[in-house]
């Protein structure tokens, strides 16, 4: 019965979520649609925004499972796959999503959820940056793991913007997927600035010694 219990609560969640909205939904309202005493909620996931984590991963993991599934069979027999390929994995997803009836919701959600700056708790490994950066790091070995890091969170953070924003009056369609295919491997594949050092980032050189003190992050 948990998980029948739990399948209903976010069907019901799902339903919710796309006719009102995430934040004029409560714990309380979802109970009450799926049957389930007050507690249900709280007992199953821990909270609104634990369920909407279970939500997103059951909704869109499966969209990205079988691409990514390939591609770490392809790099467990030796293959490194480009950026661009990479980047077409994770954005035609995406794409077709905000196409879909309820796809443009789960998008918000994703946007929301992940740009909070909370810890969450992700049960599937590509919902986490790590292993994104990781392949970000094979493709191009000359950057370092600081330059990784930040190219990727401004990738994604870029294709949470996009495809995550409300739709309101002025909704404007996002660009055709290769479009943001071409542009977001663009920024990611960039040369390298001539002013980064390739140092470790956790020991500063003298540049980033420089930039430290004038107040820079």
């Amino acid at each position: 019965m948990t998980a029948q219990s739990r399948a209903r609560l976010l069907d019901e969640a799902e339903r919710l979520f796309l006719a009102q909205g995430y934040d004029r939904v409560s714990v309380r309202a979802v109970n009450a649609a799926a049957g389930m005493n007050p507690a249900a909620v709280h007992y199953h996931f821990g909270s609104k925004r634990d369920l909407v984590v279970a939500l997103l991963q059951q909704r869109l993991g499966p969209l990205w499972a079988e691409p990514l599934a390939d591609l770490e069979r392809a790099r467990a027999a030796g293959w490194t796959p480009t950026i661009g390929e990479v980047v077409t994995i994770i954005v035609e997803p995406f794409d077709r999503l905000a196409r879909e009836p309820n796809g443009p919701m789960l998008l918000q959600l994703l946007a929301r959820t992940v740009l909070s700056g909370h810890e969450l708790p992700w049960d599937d490994p590509w919902f986490r940056h790590a292993p994104w950066r990781g392949l970000l790091a094979a493709a191009r070995p000359d950057l370092s793991a600081r330059e990784v890091s930040d190219r990727w969170r401004l990738a994604f953070d870029l294709l949470l913007q996009l495809y995550g924003q409300p739709v309101a009056d002025a909704f404007v369609p996002p660009p055709a997927a290769a479009a943001v295919v071409g542009f977001v491997t663009a920024g990611l594949d960039a040369p390298r600035p001539a002013d980064v050092s390739p140092a470790d980032p956790c020991t500063p050189g003298p540049s980033r010694t420089a930039r430290t003190e004038r107040g820079a992050s």
